[in-house]
């Protein structure tokens, strides 16, 4: 069994319904542990598009890494993801934010998320379920990590899943 703490966001259709529906399906790869409240973001990278709620939850899995990804690749697809430009808008992406303490790069997966550390919106609600975590890549707690990012005025709590 592993602790495997997960980073969910949608900024298509009915947003609290999309993540409810993620955590939902995720109780068949194991136990949820834990779950943030919901972040709204504001988009990177590719800024014409709407604001995305973020959340981030806790698994504990008995899947390895390559086919915990593979399984939410499927899930993703289930919920009714249609692929698009990168870090274009989505109906939900769910991604692998660190996998107990594994360290590891290849050609599939990279453990832990390689742009974790500069993200607040991956890193501010991680910080709510996961902040005394070390990034075992960076010997860093998450709670450090947020803190050295610069404030982000477009990154806010919006409260728990289950009142949206």
């Amino acid at each position: 069994m592993t602790l495997v703490h997960l980073g969910l966001g949608t900024n298509l259709g009915d947003r609290p319904a999309n993540l409810r529906a993620a955590v939902e399906a995720l109780a068949t790869l194991g136990t949820v542990s834990a779950c943030s409240q919901v972040w709204e973001t504001a988009p990177l990278y590719v800024t014409d598009q709407p604001a995305f709620l973020n959340m981030a939850v806790a698994l504990v899995t008995t899947l390895s890494p390559h086919d915990l990804l593979a399984r939410l690749k499927r899930m993703e697809d289930q919920l009714g993801r249609v692929a698009s430009v990168r870090y274009g808008p989505r109906l939900i992406d769910l991604d692998i934010l660190l996998y107990g303490d594994v360290v590891m790069d290849d050609e599939i997966l990279t453990l832990p998320h390689p742009r974790l550390h500069e993200r607040h919106f991956a890193l501010a609600p991680l910080a709510e379920i996961a902040g005394p975590c070390l990034h075992p890549a960076l010997a860093a707690s998450v709670e450090t990590l947020l803190g050295r990012l610069p404030m982000a005025d477009d990154v806010r709590r919006i409260g728990p899943l289950l009142t949206l």
